[in-house]
């Protein structure tokens, strides 16, 4: 943006510009507060003490459509071969499937 280009714009244009431009400002300053807090954290910490991420790992969402077509799929082979599936699963991984209570 030229000179001249800021000067048509409105107060209001600028009051919005200025107060963006602080947003900024003050979210960068929290970050490297963040960060340096963090490192002067985790080169402090007791001997054998777990270190401290930044920024915690957030899961991933979920396919909608994919697990939709995953559990119509499920049900499909369900209906043709049974649930025996299942204790293949639970053979393949080497664990043992728990016993349901009487009414579930």
């Amino acid at each position: 943006m030229s000179k001249r280009d800021y000067g048509e714009l409105t107060e209001l244009e600028k009051a919005f510009i200025r107060k963006a431009y602080e947003s900024k400002i003050v979210s960068e300053m929290s970050h490297l507060r963040n960060a340096v807090l963090n490192a002067v954290n985790n080169a402090m910490r007791k001997k054998g003490k777990k270190f401290q991420e930044l920024f915690k790992k957030k899961q991933a969402k979920a396919d909608k459509d994919y697990n939709e077509n995953a559990i119509a799929i499920i049900h499909e082979i369900e209906a043709k071969e049974g649930k025996s599936w299942v204790d293949k699963v639970y053979q393949g991984a080497g664990l043992r499937k728990t016993k349901q209570k009487e009414g579930e």
